[in-house]
């Protein structure tokens, strides 16, 4: 039962999440050969005064 969780920035649109999750799932299911049914998704959305590279937040660049 393979779990994958994605941490991203918020912002994208409901259809890009939905393109995501169906396209993570399936290189999964090719890869293990898990059928989907057993695969699980997890998308964590990120505020951008939340994530920081190099010491810069994303939101104050």
């Amino acid at each position: 039962m393979p779990i994958c969780t994605i941490k991203l920035l918020e912002g994208r649109t409901d259809e890009q999440k939905k393109a995501l999750v169906e396209k993570v799932t399936q290189a999964i299911q090719e890869t293990t050969g898990a059928g989907p049914e057993h695969i699980t998704v997890i998308l964590e959305e990120m505020q951008r005064n939340h994530y920081a590279v190099g010491g810069v937040r994303a939101s104050d660049k």
